[in-house]
């Protein structure tokens, strides 16, 4: 399986502190006319953390239902419980999403045979491909290329990582330990362009919730050897970016949704909450400025 492109992690639209389905649908459909390349809800980015297990259970189901067979689906199954991933990666697999999104046990700290042991009982139970994500800036880990070559030679199911380190240098080493043909994602929206020089192969993204088009055509100019155009347009989202992590992700991101008029409610769930008074016009400056609103 080839994963190429810009996949949207998508933010979760809540209205009375219910999963609002209709704007959902129409989200996905926006994003989809807009050429993304992929969609992955139940991430960080779609607050899985405060879903219940049936929440997430629709959540999947309603992106699969609606992207109908468009653009490939990689649902966001992982846990730092063997037990509960299985339990999400089966119910990932039932809906019917192509992939299923693996964090590293966050909190335990695992030992590298233990997290070749999670992903090898996780494949046993629900087999189906895996895109193993790797963010030590919320899980205490840094899987390291090494163990991650150790996962992909015990457990074929796994073919991508969703590298959020940020670090170029262990990017590249993925590929260099993994091979060329190993799936490799940004999961870090600053350094998308320069790891697609490296060897990778696209990203799993924030910004691309409220800037598809020019996340996905950043990457289809790389690819198309265009590198001034995936270079202005890299520029152009930099300042947005930024603006993606002036606070606790999601909170910008579902936030600037709500000023563009796609989500009616900028709400969250405890323990995340709404933007600071201060920040919301720094917030809208700046995407005025990129022409987002």
């Amino acid at each position: 399986m080839e994963l190429r492109g810009a996949f949207t992690a998508l933010s979760t639209p809540f209205k009375d502190g219910q999963i609002d389905e209709t704007t959902y649908r129409d989200f996905i459909e926006w994003q989809i006319e807009q050429g993304i390349d992929g969609l992955v809800p139940c991430g960080t980015t779609g607050e899985a953390a405060t879903l219940t297990h049936e929440e997430q259970g629709r959540i999947i189901k309603i992106c699969v239902e609606q992207a109908k067979g468009r653009v490939p689906v990689i649902a966001g199954a992982g846990s730092n419980s063997t037990r509960e991933a299985i339990e999400l990666t089966k119910m990932a697999k039932d809906a019917g999403a192509d992939a299923a999104l693996q964090i590293t046990p966050y909190y335990n700290k695992p030992t590298p045979g233990g997290l070749v042991e999670h992903f090898k009982a996780i494949a046993a139970e629900a087999s189906m491909p895996f895109v193993i994500y790797n963010v030590p800036g919320r899980t205490g880990l840094n899987l390291l290329p090494e163990h991650l070559k150790m996962i992909t030679d015990a457990v074929p199911e796994a073919i991508a990582v969703k590298e959020a380190t940020g670090n170029l240098n262990q990017g590249a080493q993925v590929i260099e330990q993994c091979g060329k043909d190993f799936n490799l994602l940004s999961g870090d929206d600053f350094t998308v362009l320069p790891l697609l020089s490296v060897g990778g192969c696209g990203v799993i993204s924030v910004i691309s919730n409220i800037m598809p088009a020019a996340m996905s055509g950043m990457c289809k100019a790389f690819f198309n050897k265009d590198h001034e155009k995936a270079l202005d347009l890299s520029l152009k989202m930099a300042p947005v970016n930024r603006a993606m992590f002036m606070e606790t992700n999601p909170i910008p991101v579902k936030t600037s949704l709500n000023m563009m008029g796609i989500f009616p409610e900028a709400s969250f769930r405890l323990p995340i909450v709404p933007m600071q008074e201060d920040n919301k016009p720094k917030l809208k400056k700046i995407l005025k400025e990129a022409g987002v609103i």
